[in-house]
C-alpha cells in the first residue's frame, strides 16, 4: 500500500531517502518507480541478491574505507545529474521495524551538490493490528536464508511505503541545505510517521 505523494515516473533524477527493515524494501520500492540503488559492499557476497546488484547497476560503498565516500558522492552527483533515481539507506544497517536508527548522512551531500530533489519514504511492515511485523525484517544474526524461509512462509504479509513532499534542493536556505541539518530533518519526518 502507498500513501502520501507518490513520485511521478517521468520525475528527473532525484534521491530517495528511506528507513531500511529487509532486503524486500528493494523490491517494494522498486514496484513503484525505476531505483539505482547505493549499498554496502558486503552485499556483493550475498547469495544471488550479490549477483543480482552486481548487475543491477548499485553503488557499492566500503564503509570501512573513509576516501570510499567521496568517491561515491562523485558518482552519485553524476547520476543525478544524468536523471537517475537514487535509492539510499542512510541508517547503513537494516532494523527489526519498531525503531529507527541514526542517519549517517555523507552521501546525502550528493543530492545536495547536484542540486536535485530528495524523496523521504517510510517503511513499514504492518501486522493486521498494525504493530510492526518483525518476522519481515533481515536484522541482527538473521542469515539472509533464513530470512527469505521465514518470509516465504507468510501468508498475505503487507508493506506500506508512505512518500513526502519532496525536498527541492534549490528552495532550502544555505543553513537548511547542510547535510547533517537536512539528514536530522528527514530522520524526524520518517520516525514520525512510524512511531507517532
Amino acid at each position: 500500500m502507498t500513501t502520501g505523494e507518490v513520485p511521478e515516473s517521468n520525475a528527473n533524477g532525484s534521491m530517495y531517502v528511506s528507513n531500511h527493515i529487509s532486503w524486500v524494501d528493494i523490491h517494494a520500492l522498486m514496484s513503484i518507480t525505476s531505483l539505482r540503488f547505493i549499498a554496502k559492499s558486503d552485499i556483493r557476497k550475498w547469495p544471488v541478491f550479490g549477483y543480482l546488484a552486481a548487475t543491477a547497476n548499485v553503488l557499492f560503498i566500503d564503509r570501512g574505507k573513509r576516501q570510499e565516500a567521496g568517491r561515491v558522492v562523485n558518482t552519485a552527483i553524476e547520476s543525478l545529474k544524468n536523471g537517475d533515481h537514487l535509492c539510499l539507506f542512510p541508517e547503513g544497517t537494516t532494523t527489526d521495524g519498531t525503531h529507527i536508527l541514526p542517519f549517517k548522512g555523507s552521501l546525502i551531500q550528493a543530492a545536495i551538490d547536484a542540486k536535485s530533489s530528495i524523496q523521504p519514504v517510510a517503511i513499514f511492515y504492518p501486522n493486521a493490528d498494525n504493530s510492526a511485523n518483525t518476522l519481515m525484517a533481515y536484522a541482527g544474526e538473521t542469515t539472509m536464508q533464513a530470512s527469505m524461509a521465514t518470509i516465504l512462509k507468510q501468508r498475505a504479509s503487507k508493506v506500506t511505503l508512505h512518500f513526502f513532499t519532496p525536498i527541492n534542493i534549490a528552495d532550502l536556505s544555505p543553513s537548511e541545505q547542510e547535510r547533517r541539518t537536512l539528514s536530522k530533518y528527514i530522520h524526524q519526518l520518517i520516525s514520525a510517521q512510524l512511531y507517532h
